[in-house]
């Protein structure tokens, strides 16, 4: 959508198409994620994850007050628990002013509680550059961008075929055939499927991590005003069960992140056998799972009791109790895995031909989104 937009406001008399196989815009990642404006605090200075979140987290907030959606500049807190944790914590704050991240301050264990009074923990950075934004909220008004610029959004259209002619390309979805001079593909949790459809040998593949969310009950959600995250796991690009006051007020814990039996594989869904054989018979996710065998069963055990859940939840907010937490939704990530199995920690974006396809763009996807449109956007008119 977002590509798309930028296209359509950028380029006068360009024709653009968008095609989404639902039945309407959002309806995988845009609308099962926990709806926060990333800052850019956790990303590797100089990568395109990090610019682009940057850039685009700015841009989130300026489009949502243009458009009147829903959102919060919040602010978080990012707590070490225990003393292990506070190298890590360091690390961020490094990465966090080499982002160029204002207003970033290290809390002590008493300062902690000015922000969030039943936080708990040694030490913390508060980052009031972080968020909330309603995210299917955003993606409806960008697809209202792109039809009233004239636009054309086709849903209920599955790709199925992709052939390349000296016109471009031509795309079925079975019963209708669509022609184009350059083809963005920007599928997301199928976004490795469609770019080997397009010819493209991708250089990572899609591996479905499913994030299941708690809700805390209305008189256990006054323990959280804004956002608590932990020190995430350096090895691992997930950020760990955290709070997440939205912007209807409700309070998420979570998500965790445990391995998806289908790549649309939410609460109440049936599994994909399909999709898990593709998984674990790829190289990359064998060599993946060889090396976190134990930190895997441990998110599969956390994610099957609700005792467990809380005990992780409660490192940050002691008071919580197992009945303060009620089911709440799944979101599926679409994880980039490499032939080597490491878990792809950049954007990545490849061009082949007349062709570009967004191969890997988790959280701060989102966030991001606006800016990833205007970087592609000018890919592809320089393919024009």
């Amino acid at each position: 959508l977002a590509v798309a937009r930028s296209l359509t406001s950028k380029s006068a008399g360009l024709s653009v198409l968008l095609l989404d196989k639902e039945h309407s815009v959002g309806a995988h990642q845009s609308s099962h994620n926990s709806g926060v404006i990333h800052s850019g605090l956790y990303y590797r200075p100089g990568s395109l994850k990090a610019r682009l979140c940057v850039e685009g987290r700015e841009s989130m907030y300026s489009y949502c007050e243009e458009k009147g959606v829903a959102y919060s500049r919040s602010g978080k807190l990012v707590i070490a628990t225990r003393s292990s944790e506070l190298a890590a914590l360091d690390e961020l704050e490094r990465r966090g002013i080499a982002n160029g991240l204002s207003g970033l301050t290290r809390l002590d264990r008493n300062e902690i509680q000015n922000h969030e009074p039943n936080a708990s923990g040694i030490a913390a950075l508060y980052v009031p550059e972080a968020g909330v934004a309603d995210y299917s909220a955003v993606a409806q008004s960008l697809a209202n961008d792109l039809t009233a610029g004239g636009a054309k959004i086709v849903t209920d259209h599955s790709v199925k075929t992709i052939v390349h002619d000296d016109n471009g390309v031509l795309v079925s979805t079975g019963e209708t055939e669509f022609s184009a001079g350059v083809l963005v593909n920007c599928a997301g949790l199928h976004s490795d499927r469609v770019a080997i459809m397009a010819g493209l040998l991708p250089s990572v593949r899609i591996v479905p991590f499913r994030g299941e969310y708690y809700n805390l009950v209305e008189g256990a959600s006054e323990l959280v005003k804004s956002l608590i995250y932990p020190v995430p796991d350096p090895h691992f690009p997930f950020l760990g069960v955290h709070f997440t006051r939205r912007v209807d007020g409700k309070v998420e814990v979570g998500p965790n992140a445990v391995l998806a039996l289908g790549r649309e594989h939410y609460r109440d869904t049936k599994a994909n056998w399909r999709d898990v054989a593709e998984t674990v018979t790829y190289g990359g996710f064998l060599r993946l799972a060889s090396r976190h065998v134990r930190s895997g069963a441990r998110e599969f055990i956390n994610s099957r009791s609700t005792s467990l859940y809380a005990r992780l939840a409660r490192q940050l907010v002691p008071e919580l109790r197992k009945t303060d937490l009620t089911p709440g939704g799944a979101g599926v990530r679409a994880q980039a895995v490499d032939p080597a199995g490491r878990l792809v920690d950049d954007f990545v974006i490849e061009q082949a031909g007349n062709s570009v396809h967004v191969l890997n763009a988790p959280s701060p996807g989102a966030t991001a989104s606006l800016a990833i449109g205007r970087h592609i956007a000018g890919q592809v008119e320089n393919m024009i």
